[in-house]
């Protein structure tokens, strides 16, 4: 998915750039004359947070600038910068794969604690909240090799450690197994691996947090399900709008065919041009129940500013009426917007929902 933000820019000209389209000329330069100038970004803890009051707290999720991320436009010890004084976001989710480094046997692992007391201290300089880290290229949890699934687990631990070290309340994680598995065994090995790695966390008063992500956790009432088996205090669901598509269209019909095969007789999903999709609506009402966090998935809006996708006014009725109070993470995931139009648009539009449901 290709956006303006993401020519081939050296990271001062990103940040030029988009700092110049979401702020003006003039709060562009104070930005990149002194990034620590209080005068360009919002007093207190961030304008997300005044805006959404105290029971909502507006988070962005790094994932929204990946495109920059990958391209090296934007290093990553910038992205607290990026969220307080381009967004007017004090919180932030922070995604492993931009600060770890490969390890044949445990998989995506912290870079070292220089590196993590950095991110700390830019943080801190800031006023920016740490709130989670999405791990993502760990190992299966669920994986039914028991030698590999016990590597996904302990492959888990440094980053607990890190995100403690941080000040984050959670890790998100995923519930992945085997598709060519029944979902109860599947579910089953979830449970096992999710159950060790929480009892570690535990030790650390740290949270395991899962997102529906693909496959079967992207069906609500089974990761409920797995929720159930796991039965821990600190191991949640972080309920994302849009990412409920247990098969994906990527353009291919026969891989197409072949991934919605396990799923395409059940009548709980619907086929649509992007894939096989659970309910939304349905799914977020499932895990909110289990729910620490709350990612707001954005892909395109039309032009009242509603995304085209999710209804977010319905999505935070949800929200607020299952009880509850936290951050509700930014993730822009769009290709027509640039990146940092589509953070700005998610935000507008996350507020106005937030704003409509009270």
């Amino acid at each position: 998915m290709k956006s303006p933000a993401t020519s081939p820019l050296n990271r001062r000209q990103f940040l030029r750039h988009s700092s110049a389209a979401l702020l003006g000329g003039g709060a562009a330069a104070s930005f990149l004359g002194g990034c620590g100038d209080s005068k360009t970004s919002d007093a207190g803890g961030g304008a997300g947070s005044a805006a959404a009051g105290p029971r909502f707290t507006i988070s962005l999720a790094e994932w929204s600038l990946h495109n920059a991320l990958k391209k090296g436009e934007l290093d990553n010890l910038d992205f607290p910068k990026i969220a307080r004084e381009m967004f007017g976001i004090g919180a932030v989710e922070w995604v492993n794969q931009f600060f770890g480094v490969e390890d044949p046997k445990l998989g995506l692992q912290p870079k070292d604690g220089a590196y993590i007391a950095e991110m700390l201290k830019r943080t801190n300089d800031l006023g920016v909240e740490n709130v989670l880290i999405m791990c993502d290229r760990v190992g299966n949890l669920g994986d039914p090799n028991e030698d590999k699934r016990s590597n996904a687990v302990v492959g888990h631990f440094e980053w607990v450690r890190v995100a403690k070290a941080l000040g984050c309340h959670s890790i998100r994680v995923n519930a992945r197994s085997d598709d060519r598995l029944s979902p109860e065994e599947q579910r089953d090995l979830c449970v096992d691996g999710l159950s060790r790695l929480s009892e570690f966390a535990t030790d650390h008063e740290m949270g395991v947090i899962v997102e529906n992500h693909g496959g079967l956790s992207s069906n609500g009432s089974w990761l409920a399900s797995v929720m159930k088996g796991v039965g821990m205090d600190n191991c949640g669901t972080l309920p994302d709008f849009g990412n409920f598509f247990v098969a994906k269209n990527r353009g291919d019909a026969e891989q197409f065919a072949k991934a919605k095969a396990p799923f395409e007789e059940d009548p709980a999903y619907r086929e649509t041009p992007e894939g096989l999709e659970y309910d939304r609506y349905q799914g977020v009402t499932d895990l909110m129940p289990f729910a620490k966090g709350v990612s707001a998935k954005s892909h395109d809006f039309n032009d009242q500013g509603d995304e085209v996708h999710t209804d977010f006014v319905r999505m935070m009725k949800i929200v607020k009426d299952a009880g509850y109070s936290g951050h509700v993470g930014i993730e822009y995931e769009g290709g027509k917007l640039s990146e940092s139009d589509g953070i700005q648009a998610t935000k507008k539009l996350l507020e106005k929902a937030i704003a409509a449901v009270g």
